[in-house]
């Protein structure tokens, strides 16, 4: 008499553990994308933050109204800059289409502490794919404050509550606030 055994698995129980699995990866993999689009937002919100966080650190330490410009010198791009006169008299050079231009001196092109601009910063990026949905001119003063145009003339006015920056990528969107003491926060 011959023992007979039966060894593996039938067709019918490889397909069900093949159904169950491609179940669970269309479930997951919108979530997974969904998961990387928000990492994207953040770290775009990330440079932001840190550029703005950067700009009233040298604005103090340099004793110079710094400000932060963005889509310049084209969208998704960033970078502060200094000031050129005085909050109260900026000097007719100081606009964002002269001041964003892609052949605008960076680093500053003499060593002259009396010459201005010495506290340009380059030109940063967003992440691929991200857009600023929501942006202004942010201008830290050398006491740390943060003032905005608000289009009642010069000098800017400190915010009064806050102001606030979106990044979006893709359908999430990330949003960057800074209020008048110059707090800078990502939401």
């Amino acid at each position: 008499m011959s023992v007979r055994r039966d060894c593996g698995f039938s067709l019918t129980e490889v397909m069900a553990v093949l159904t169950v699995l491609a179940i669970t990866c269309a479930i997951s993999v919108p979530v997974v994308l969904s998961s990387l689009d928000s990492m994207k937002a953040s770290g775009a919100a990330r440079s932001v933050h840190s550029e703005l966080q950067s700009a009233r650190l040298k604005a103090v330490s340099a004793n110079r109204p710094i400000r932060v410009r963005f889509n310049c010198p084209a969208a998704g791009q960033f970078r502060s800059v200094e000031l050129i006169g005085t909050p109260a008299v900026p000097d007719a050079r100081d606009t964002a289409s002269d001041r964003c231009g892609p052949t605008y001196p960076y680093p500053p092109s003499g060593t002259n502490l009396l010459t201005r601009p010495n506290h340009d910063g380059p030109v940063r990026y967003l992440t691929a794919g991200a857009t600023f949905t929501a942006s202004q001119t942010i201008e830290f003063w050398p006491d740390g404050t943060a003032h905005a145009d608000t289009g009642a003339g010069t000098p800017w006015p400190a915010i009064t509550s806050s102001v606030t920056l979106s990044v979006k990528y893709k359908n999430t969107t990330k949003s960057i606030t800074v209020n008048g003491v110059g707090k800078v926060n990502i939401q």
